[in-house]
C-alpha cells in the first residue's frame, strides 16, 4: 500500500507540474517564457552537475549492507552534499563574470542547492523505504513549488518574480521537510574518507551521463532559439517543457518503487532465474507505462493545443509536440531503462558512452532535420526524434549485458494503445472531436487491458509469492 501512495504521489506531481506549466504559459509573454524556460533547463543542469553524484551513490550504496552502514553512510552524503552546495554558489558568483545578472545568477545558484539537496533527501527516504514520508513531501514539494511560482508571477508577471516565486516555495519546503523528518535519523558516526571515494568514483559517472543527458535538450532549445528567435521558438519550447516531464515523472515513479528491490536482489543473489524474472518484469513495466503514458499524451494533444495553450504559442507547440512525445518516449527509455545493466554491474564507460551518444544523436538530428528540409519547428524536433530512435537503437546493446526474461503482452497491449491515438489524429482535419473521441475510446481501452495483464502476470503472481 506504500508503494502504491508513492506511486499516487507522482502522478500527483505530473498533474500539478502540467498545470503549472501551462498556468506560466499563460502569465507570461512569450519572451519571457522563453527566458523562464531557459533558466529551468540551466537551474537543473546546475543541480545535476553540482549534486547528481551524489544521489546516483546514495541510489547504489545508501543505506548499506552491513550492520551500522546506514550512518556513515548518510554522513558521507551530507558532507559531500554540502562541500557541493559550496561550489555551486562560487560557480553561480563567476559566472557574473561572463555577463549573466548578478540577481539571475545568485537566483539560479540557490535553487540548484535547494533541488539538489530535496531530491537527495527524498532518496534516502525512498531507499529506506519510507514510502509514506517520500510521498507526503513528493506531494507537498509538488504543491509548495507551484504556489509560489504562480504567486511570483501574479504579483508582477515577470520571468524574475516568476523565478523568486520558486525560490521562495524551495525554502519553505525545505522548512516543512525537516519538520516532518525531525525525529529520523539520530544515529551518528564518523566521517569516513573512504566512502566518499567510492560515492565519487560511482557517482561522478553516473552524474556525468546525467549532466549530458540533460545537455541534450539544453542544446536543442538553443538550436530552436538561434534559428527561430525566442518569440518564435516559444511554442516549441513549451512543447518540450510539458511532454518530457510526464515521461520523467512515470518512469521515476516506477524506479521509485521498483529499483530498489533489484538492487538489493542483485547485490545478493546475483544474476540468478528469479533475478531474471525480476529484472525483465522492471523493464516490461517501464517499457509498458511508458507507452501509456504517450497514448494518453496524443489522446489529448488537439484539444489541449486548441483550448488550453495560448494563442501566441499555439501553431509552435502543435507543430513541435508530436515529434516531443516521440523523443521524449525513446530517451525516457534510452536513459532510464537501457542503462540498467551498466548501474548494476558499475560498467561505468557504457553509461557515459551512451548519454553522450544520445546527445549528439538528437542534437545531430535537430540539425539536420534544419538543413534537409526547413528551420521549423516540426522540422527540427523531426530531426530531433529520429536520432533519438538512433540512440535508442544503441543501447540495446547495453541492455542485452544481463539476461532477462521480458513479459511481453502487456507492453504490445500498451504499443496497441498508442497505435489508435496516434492514428486517430489523421482524421483531425476532418472532425475534432470524431478524432479525439476515437484515438481515447480506443487507446483507453488497449491500455486498461494492458493494466489487467499486468496485474495478471505480475502483481497477482507476486502478491500470491
Amino acid at each position: 500500500m506504500a508503494k502504491i501512495i508513492a506511486l499516487a504521489a507522482y502522478f500527483y506531481q505530473a498533474a500539478v507540474a502540467f498545470g503549472l506549466l501551462i498556468a506560466v504559459a499563460h502569465l507570461l509573454l512569450p519572451a519571457d517564457y522563453a527566458a523562464y524556460s531557459l533558466f529551468i533547463s540551466i537551474s537543473q543542469f546546475a543541480a545535476i552537475f553540482c549534486f547528481e553524484w551524489v544521489r546516483f551513490a546514495c541510489s547504489r550504496f545508501y543505506p548499506g549492507q552491513a550492520p551500522g552502514s546506514e550512518a556513515a553512510e548518510r554522513t558521507a552524503l551530507t558532507v559531500e552534499f554540502a562541500t557541493c552546495s559550496v561550489i555551486c554558489i562560487l560557480a553561480a558568483l563567476a559566472s557574473t563574470f561572463f555577463a549573466v545578472p548578478k540577481e539571475i545568477a545568485v537566483l539560479g545558484g540557490l535553487v540548484a542547492i535547494f533541488q539538489g539537496g530535496s531530491d537527495l533527501h527524498l532518496t534516502m527516504l525512498r531507499f529506506r523505504q519510507e514510502f509514506r514520508a517520500f510521498s507526503r513531501l513528493q506531494g507537498s514539494r509538488a504543491t509548495i513549488l507551484a504556489v509560489g511560482t504562480l504567486g511570483g508571477a501574479a504579483i508582477m508577471p515577470s520571468f524574475a518574480y516568476a523565478v523568486a516565486g520558486l525560490l521562495a516555495g524551495y525554502v519553505a519546503y525545505s522548512a516543512l521537510a525537516m519538520f516532518l523528518t525531525r525525529n529520523s535519523l539520530r544515529e551518528a558516526a564518523g566521517f569516513q574518507l573512504p566512502l566518499v571515494r567510492k560515492h565519487f568514483v560511482y557517482g561522478s559517472v553516473a552524474a556525468g551521463a546525467s549532466v549530458i543527458g540533460l545537455l541534450a535538450p539544453l542544446g536543442l532549445k538553443s538550436i530552436l532559439t538561434a534559428a527561430l528567435g525566442a518569440g518564435g521558438a516559444a511554442g516549441a519550447l513549451l512543447a518540450l517543457d510539458l511532454l518530457q516531464r510526464p515521461f520523467v515523472l512515470i518512469v521515476s515513479a516506477l524506479q521509485a518503487i521498483q529499483y530498489p528491490d533489484v538492487v538489493a536482489t542483485y547485490d545478493r543473489e546475483g544474476a540468478t532465474a528469479a533475478f531474471r524474472r525480476q529484472l525483465g518484469g522492471y523493464y516490461s513495466l517501464l517499457t509498458g507505462f511508458t507507452l501509456m503514458t504517450a497514448a494518453g499524451i496524443f489522446a489529448l494533444l488537439q484539444p489541449v493545443g486548441h483550448f488550453v495553450i495560448a494563442q501566441g504559442l499555439r501553431d509552435g507547440f502543435l507543430s513541435a509536440a508530436p515529434f516531443v512525445t516521440g523523443l521524449s518516449v525513446c530517451r525516457a527509455l534510452t536513459l532510464n531503462m537501457l542503462p540498467t545493466p551498466a548501474h548494476l554491474r558499475h560498467r561505468l564507460l557504457a553509461i557515459f558512452l551512451l548519454a553522450a551518444i544520445d546527445c549528439a544523436l538528437l542534437n545531430a538530428g535537430a540539425l539536420a532535420g534544419g538543413y534537409l528540409v526547413f528551420f521549423s519547428d516540426g522540422a527540427l524536433m523531426a530531426g530531433a526524434m529520429v536520432g533519438a530512435l538512433f540512440a535508442m537503437a544503441v543501447g540495446v546493446k547495453v541492455l542485452m549485458a544481463l539476461p532477462f526474461d521480458f513479459v511481453w503482452q502487456p507492453v504490445a497491449l500498451s504499443a496497441a494503445g498508442l497505435a489508435v491515438p496516434v492514428l486517430a489524429t489523421a482524421g483531425f482535419d476532418y472532425s475534432l472531436w470524431v478524432s479525439v473521441g476515437a484515438g481515447m475510446a480506443g487507446g483507453a481501452a488497449f491500455c486498461l487491458l494492458g493494466l489487467y495483464s499486468y496485474f495478471v502476470k505480475m502483481f497477482r503472481r507476486e502478491a500470491a509469492s
